[in-house]
């Protein structure tokens, strides 16, 4: 190589030094932005499974014995509530879970014209009063779902009631 080769190469080296740190902020910030969105996410559907689990706890917890359908109602929300309180986070308040009553029939029987079923479903908003961040750096509105939910529905034995 002669010295007006080296030379150029030696500048051509020094003129690029700056161009793999911009490269490298570049790529540095798009891969922590998905880092962050799936940690964000995968944050929610922990959620949304806990929600889940809770409300088929308390549906279980009605088709329990009990002397009327009022106490499988209380039984089943008492449940539902019990399974999440502890892991859900206080700022964000307790969801209330609510169990209704489905009735095929005027009244609940063992024909299956008359079936009754007792649906649990918690639901918890995210953005409503004081519940509108759900992380320290929350993601951007329209990336967050308005609601978490889960739902369980037991039908229950005509022989039981």
């Amino acid at each position: 190589m002669t010295r007006f080769g080296k030379r150029f190469a030696i500048r051509q080296r020094r003129a690029q030094r700056g161009v793999y740190a911009i490269e490298y902020a570049f790529v540095f910030l798009f891969l922590f932005g998905l880092l962050y969105t799936i940690i964000c996410y995968g944050i929610l559907f922990t959620f949304k499974v806990a929600l889940q689990n809770a409300a088929e706890d308390g549906a279980r917890a009605a088709l329990r014995y009990q002397p009327t359908i009022a106490q499988r109602l209380t039984e089943a929300q008492s449940v539902a509530t019990q399974k999440t309180q502890g892991w859900w986070p206080a700022a964000l308040g307790t969801p209330a879970p609510q169990a209704t009553l489905e009735q095929a029939g005027p009244s609940c029987g063992s024909e299956w014209n008359n079936r009754c079923s007792i649906s649990v479903t918690i639901t918890m908003n995210l953005r409503e009063g004081n519940q509108k961040h759900l992380f320290a750096l929350p993601l951007p509105y329209f990336a967050m779902p308005d609601a978490l939910s889960g739902q369980a529905t037991v039908l229950l034995e005509g022989a039981a009631i």
